[in-house]
């Protein structure tokens, strides 16, 4: 642990145990979201499933790349990650991104994936107001996964007819324009 990480963070005023449960919480849901959408993805089937493939599979590594980039913040401050997947998954910040009952249902699959996005920009925005002005690290990630979590939800609205997100595809699937900096082991 950095003790002098964890230290700052207190003289700037937070909690930081209230701080790592929302974190660890976050980190959870992202980890979870990765493997239903995985589900999520395998079952884009169809004409207008194919059309969302694509799209899944960006917000899915993504998702992936924000768990990765939450963990080294989480133990810097003195948390840690569950060693139970199981109760990891039960603290998940955001409910669960099951598959509809009907997955041919594109809609239904659509409101699954926006829903799941809508959540994630509330907790990252709670962790950024939590953060602004007094943990600068903490505040900057989330900030970058918020950035990416606002142009999931504009792609999953925009497919569901809620208008034109003018967001466009990432260059390269799970591209992470703003979290990747925070990845040490991502390629570059």
């Amino acid at each position: 642990m950095a003790k002098v990480a964890r230290q700052v963070v207190e003289q700037a005023g937070i909690n930081v145990d209230q701080l790592l449960e929302k974190l660890v919480a976050a980190a959870a849901a992202e980890f979870t979201t990765y493997y239903y959408y995985t589900i999520l993805r395998i079952n884009s089937i169809g004409f207008d499933g194919e059309g969302l493939k694509e799209i899944i599979e960006d917000a899915r590594i993504e998702d992936r790349n924000h768990f990765e980039a939450l963990a080294p913040r989480i133990y810097e401050l003195g948390g840690k990650l569950s060693r139970d997947i199981r109760e990891f998954a039960d603290v998940a910040g955001c409910p669960d991104a099951y598959l509809p009952a009907d997955p041919r249902n594109v809609q239904e699959m659509l409101k699954v994936l926006v829903e799941a996005e809508r959540c994630a920009i509330r907790v990252y925005t709670e962790i950024c107001n939590m953060t602004a002005g007094k943990d600068h690290r903490t505040y900057s990630l989330a900030l970058a996964v918020l950035h990416e979590e606002i142009e999931h939800e504009a792609w999953f609205s925009e497919f569901l007819g809620e208008g034109p997100s003018g967001h466009f595809r990432r260059e390269t699937p799970g591209q992470s324009p703003y979290v990747s900096r925070f990845m040490t082991a991502m390629q570059k």
